[in-house]
């Protein structure tokens, strides 16, 4: 069976498998997908047309259609995530120690939306763990990310963020930075401009020898994308990640909409889209951007790749549409590219 023109059957089920899984409580029926996806055999990645192969911060990405930081938050399944069509995958966020996170409940569906508003608070069984299952994922030859934070009650959040790139980058192509959560108090003042100064200075001097990219809020004043893209570029950052969940609501249906905490899906496209618009602008291209928000198709990828992303993640559209998600939109983009005249994914970036 071609990989190409084919679902696996688990994506072939997952119309039926959904109303089971929103039986449970969010929370819930996501560790017990991960528990299934462990559970599942790590077959090689489907292989994609050449021309959604692109290079970006030194690192080669067979597609450009990769999962968020988020899903996958101790680095259970990156293989298996790889397996089912993503370009890339982000493990995290990962915290110097072990924490437990905010009480629950703590994640939220918003059906009506196809929406997720989440107050988890960077919960994960810390970076030693998430180590140890990475380098088991060494024969892994594809892009696995890991995503760095502060523990909640540190004294030192920049030295959680250096104790945590140098700790992790031997089983990182790459290693974001986050910032941007709305989840744990205080933590998006690190992207004012003499803590983000303090914060990017110290990464640099750790001098780890992996790209380094920064995950931002798409709450942002007028003028920060300038201001933080010239501190990145600066501090020899590799790519923007654009953008984190939100903490503003739009007019929502649900009943769950005003829970507190980071909203995400797809009534976050129109914030990130222009922060990453407000980011390209900032940057003229000068830094790779990663976009980030509300993407669930092919087209939503693609407008963020024309907008100026090099690359795309996406977490919460899995949620409605189901794991063969990443393949359905990398081959959508594979089309694109050829309906538009380019050959390339790389010549399609920023040509809006």
């Amino acid at each position: 069976m071609n990989p190409l023109h084919a679902e696996t059957a688990g994506v072939r089920l997952y119309p039926l498998i959904r109303p089971l899984a929103f039986a449970l409580d969010a929370e819930t029926a996501h560790r017990a997908t991960v528990a299934a996806l462990r559970l599942m055999p790590v077959r090689r990645p489907p292989d994609f047309p050449a021309n959604l192969k692109t290079r970006v911060a030194g690192i080669d990405f067979d597609t450009p259609v990769g999962l968020a930081a988020g899903f996958d938050k101790n680095a259970e399944v990156p293989a298996q995530m790889l397996s089912l069509g993503f370009g890339f995958v982000e493990v995290g966020t990962l915290t110097p120690q072990p924490q437990s996170g905010n009480p629950r409940p703590r994640l939220f569906r918003l059906k009506e939306d196809r929406a997720v508003i989440n107050r988890l608070g960077f919960n994960n069984a810390g970076q030693l763990v998430a180590f140890e299952r990475l380098t088991e994922c060494s024969r892994v030859h594809r892009v696995i990310g890991v995503n760095v934070g502060a523990n909640k009650d540190s004294r030192d959040w920049v030295g959680d963020y250096v104790r945590g790139v140098q700790a992790m980058a031997p089983v990182a192509r790459y290693l974001t930075i986050n910032i941007s959560s709305p989840n744990t108090p205080g933590l998006r003042g690190l992207q004012d401009a003499g803590a983000l100064e303090e914060l990017l200075a110290a990464v640099q001097q750790a001098g780890v020898g992996k790209p380094i990219f920064l995950k931002v809020a798409p709450d942002l004043a007028e003028h920060d994308p300038e201001r933080i893209v010239r501190a990145a570029i600066d501090h020899g950052v590799d790519a923007i990640i654009v953008s984190n969940t939100t903490v503003s609501r739009p007019p929502l249906k649900s009943r769950f909409a005003s829970e507190t905490g980071g909203l995400s899906g797809a009534p976050l496209k129109p914030l990130a889209l222009d922060a990453l618009r407000r980011f390209r602008r900032a940057s003229g291209g000068e830094i790779p951007l990663i976009g980030v928000g509300g993407i669930a198709s092919a087209d939503d990828a693609w407008e963020r790749i024309r907008a100026g992303a090099s690359l795309v993640q996406l977490y919460s559209a899995m949620v409605y549409e189901g794991s063969g998600i990443a393949r359905r939109i990398a081959l959508g983009l594979a089309d694109r590219l050829k309906r538009d005249g380019f050959a390339n994914i790389a010549d399609a970036v920023g040509s809006e």
